[in-house]
């Protein structure tokens, strides 16, 4: 692979900076899974949803807390139609997302925010599923939950029932891990193996999301040189991480700016 030859080797370890966004997605293939950190718009890896954008690449199913907005992260993707499938808990904040919904085009699995967030972390840590209290007498476990409609009202696709089982005396659902093909994560420092730190709120999904993609690929504000990093400050080890690329201070939006009256202002 292009990428990986690409790496060179210092000290027995590998360098994973690569020149551009562009080069970093090139190797993504139409209908790929991806696993995208960030909380709404915050720590989201945008240079390199961008790049995905600009590259054409299509049919893909996501996994990520939520779906971005109508015009910025994961929604200029949606707007598009590339995303085919999506894994969120949360999609409230855009209309398109519910327009292709409600009208067939769009396929959704909607996950409990906290069941997500261990589905990412139980597929980085090699366990295939794990037990939950979470959506035990709900569709979640039940059944029937809608994925896809069919654009004339009626339920094309709907969840299957999962396993419940019985823990000194609760119930609790079984959940599947998720293992997606690729990661995109954005962090504020990284150095050339790979070791990442992230941001204050940004560490939402993105430690989760790294750890689960089998390939991860991280953009980082700054780029430090090996040792540079305390280790006790490292949130993901560059175990996990493939590809670095470097894209300084990028544009960092607000879902939804509120301001209150001043008395005097």
């Amino acid at each position: 692979m292009g990428n990986a030859a690409a790496n060179r080797r210092e000290n027995g370890m590998i360098d994973k900076v690569v020149s551009s966004a562009a080069e970093a997605v090139a190797d993504i293939p139409d209908g790929a899974s991806l696993a995208v950190g960030g909380f709404g718009l915050c720590g989201i890896p945008a240079t390199l949803i961008q790049a995905l954008h600009d590259a054409g690449i299509g049919d893909l199913e996501t996994i990520s807390n939520n779906c971005g907005v109508d015009d910025w992260g994961l929604g200029i993707l949606l707007a598009d139609h590339r995303i085919r499938r999506t894994v969120s808990s949360y999609v409230g904040e855009n209309a398109e997302f519910a327009r292709q919904f409600l009208s067939g085009e769009l396929e959704v699995e909607l996950t409990p925010q906290g069941t997500l967030a261990e589905r990412m972390r139980a597929g980085g840590a090699g366990i295939p599923a794990f037990y939950t209290p979470a959506g035990v007498g709900t569709q979640i476990s039940e059944g029937g939950l809608p994925q896809r409609y069919d654009g004339a009202g009626g339920i094309e696709k709907a969840s299957e029932p999962r396993e419940v089982r019985d823990f000194d005396g609760n119930d609790y659902v079984l959940e599947r891990s998720v293992r997606p093909d690729f990661a995109l994560v954005h962090a504020q420092k990284g150095d050339r193996y790979g070791n990442l730190v992230f941001h204050a709120a940004a560490m939402n999904f993105n430690p989760l999301a790294a750890a689960c993609g089998r390939i991860t690929i991280a953009e980082v504000e700054e780029l430090v040189e090996p040792g540079e990093l305390d280790p006790a400050d490292v949130h993901t080890p560059g175990i996990f991480v493939q590809r670095v690329v470097v894209v300084g201070d990028s544009e960092k939006r607000i879902e939804r700016r509120t301001v209150s009256d001043r008395q005097g202002a």
